[in-house]
């Protein structure tokens, strides 16, 4: 099969629309000869590299509501089907395993989440593992060596998916960058950052953002390592980035908020939640921080938080959001106070709740469902504030998510790299090396058009309110963040990376995938093809589809074992190029 080419710019059908009715002969004609790759001709895709991808959550209206209710969702009284069992594991992690599968229907989806919930998280670190793969060498002190080989290792085979889950989407919140990263030992601060991330990710918010603010890697990438009271002389003033962006994106936003995430208004006009006195304010509050370092060898330094220097702290009074932080106040001491004022505003709750929503469940979810995450935020049932192992229990188990999807706006985008472990989790990729070289997948004409801890900024690479231009979203203004990063040369980008990695494996076949149930199956196509609905997409594939996507792999040769691995790993990349299977619901 040949590379996709992209097509010119055409209509694109709401999302939810069953966008593969259109039929699949149309993208892979099922008449012609099988090539050697995966078995399928290359005919051009017509109007297809955006309608292949199933692109729109159709523009009406917010989630199904909800009132809160079982946690187990609409069907409590029996046990969850396969297909309830696959979304619920699709939701909370990346993939459904035939365990996995029989272990929520067994339990349940509250027990087995609570049993994730409560794994402790994995003693090899990925800082640990690069230092033991010999990347802390002098020859990647400014570089990335390992790093991605380090993420990709726990992404694609750590054993708890969900904690994996919970760092990535931290990772696109409380965003530090490979791409924005200029410090000595970048590699290993990177890796550091991230199992900061994966070791507070069932904790508490001020807890993770103590040690986020803390951190040299947020302190390099928004400047507040070696940020230094203002010197009147030279005109010098207190670096105001961090104090803007811990505001504006990892704590409160932009305006206020009522407690289910909608704006409150003044006059029919959104207040703001902050000024630039605070944002001053609070950077005067975080100067004096530096290294913790013996010297420029001691790589170790990126894995302790900073140190303060009171010689470069900002003397008298700050006040911030209202809080006086009296100049009598250690550096540390303002610190943590300013950090307790941001944790409690009334903001977080719904400002955090939102955001969590949108990685796992839905991208416009209703104001109800984000009030009753708020509230569990604000308050676990035991007096504890942004406990973030409770707030995603309530994002997993509420009412609204658990039941059948509708609603115009339910769903969502899954995201490239979700994708991407999808597979590998799915079919169990190994590396044969133990090094996992997937590397950098941001290319997105040749590869998935993100990556990891790469977004190409603070802002990460979507933004949480961002509605898509020019169409039924833009008109009836549902946020759908995935979709800022989906255009005709990025479709075509996944579909050719995808026929790639699943033909051919990675990295000259280092990395590789087990396709052994699936071949047991591929004498039969149609049952082939239902059994990648339901492992991949939950079963939303529907029945004509589903036939179509057959007539196609019924026409590669089965006689043989080459044949019969064409024919599975066709039926793959199929499903993972249906609209129902990308927009997850």
């Amino acid at each position: 099969m040949n590379p996709v080419q992209p097509c010119a710019p055409h209509t694109v059908p709401s999302l939810g629309a069953a966008v593969c009715s259109q039929a699949p002969s149309e993208v892979f004609a099922p008449s012609v000869e099988p090539t050697a790759s995966l078995g399928l001709s290359s005919p051009t895709l017509k109007s297809t590299p955006l309608a292949a991808t199933g692109l729109l959550l159709t523009a009406c209206g917010g989630g199904s509501g909800g009132s809160g209710g079982s946690e187990n969702g609409t069907n409590s009284a029996s046990a969850p089907s396969d297909a309830e069992a696959v979304r619920f594991l699709n939701q909370a992690g990346f993939s459904a395993s035939a365990e996995s599968i029989a272990a929520v229907k067994a339990s349940g989806f509250a027990n087995w989440l609570d049993s994730q919930l409560d794994l402790p998280v994995q003693a090899i670190t990925r800082y640990d593992w690069m230092v033991a793969n010999g990347y802390a060498v002098e020859a990647n002190r400014s570089n990335f060596t390992g790093t991605d080989n380090a993420i990709w290792l726990k992404l694609m085979s750590s054993p708890d998916p969900v904690r994996q889950r919970m760092t990535l989407a931290l990772s696109e919140i409380f965003v530090v960058s490979m791409q924005g990263l200029p410090i000595e030992w970048r590699g290993l601060c990177m890796a550091h950052y991230a199992d900061l991330l994966e070791k507070n990710a069932f904790g508490t918010y001020r807890q993770l953002l103590q040690e986020v603010t803390l951190s040299v890697g947020m302190g390099s990438y928004l400047n507040m390592l070696g940020n230094r009271k203002e010197d009147t002389f030279t005109g010098r003033v207190p670096d105001e980035n961090y104090a803007r962006e811990v505001m504006q994106l990892f704590s409160i936003g932009l305006v206020q908020l009522n407690s289910d995430g909608t704006p409150r208004l003044n006059n029919g006009q959104t207040i703001d939640s902050y000024s630039p006195q605070d944002i001053s304010q609070l950077a005067s509050v975080f100067t004096g921080w530096e290294r913790d370092r013996v010297d420029a060898m001691d790589y170790a330094h990126v894995t302790r938080p900073m140190k303060h220097n009171t010689a470069n702290f900002q003397t008298g009074d700050k006040t911030v959001l209202g809080t006086t932080i009296a100049g009598s106040l250690s550096g540390p001491q303002a610190l943590s106070l300013a950090l307790d004022t941001l944790a409690n505003h009334p903001n977080v709750g719904p400002f955090m709740g939102r955001q969590l929503i949108q990685r796992f469940t839905m991208s416009h979810p209703s104001p109800a469902y984000v009030g009753r995450v708020a509230a569990v935020f604000n308050n676990n049932g035991r007096g504890v504030r942004g406990d973030l192992k409770a707030t995603l229990r309530a994002v997993l188990l509420d009412s609204e998510v658990r039941a059948a999807p509708s609603g115009n706006a339910s769903g969502r985008l899954r995201e490239p790299v979700h994708r991407f472990v999808q597979w590998g989790r799915s079919f169990g990729i190994t590396s044969t090396t133990g090094r996992w070289a997937i590397g950098d997948t941001s290319d997105p004409a040749s590869r998935l058009g993100q990556s990891p801890w790469r977004s190409p900024s603070v802002f990460n690479f979507f933004r949480p309110g961002y509605v898509p231009p020019g169409h039924e979203l833009a008109a009836n203004q549902i946020t759908a963040p995935e979709f800022q990063l989906l255009n005709e040369s990025t479709v075509a980008g996944y579909l050719n990376y995808m026929q790639s990695v699943i033909g051919n494996g990675i990295a000259s076949g280092d990395v590789t995938a087990n396709y052994a149930h699936e071949l047991s199956l591929a004498a039969d196509a149609p049952k082939l093809l239902a059994h990648l609905n339901l492992r991949l997409a939950a079963d939303a594939i529907p029945a004509t589809t589903l036939s179509e996507l057959s007539t196609a792999v019924a026409t590669i040769s089965a006689a043989n074992a080459t044949g019969q691995l064409n024919r599975v790993k066709a039926a793959i990349l199929l499903v993972m190029a249906c609209p129902e299977y990308l927009i997850q619901k």
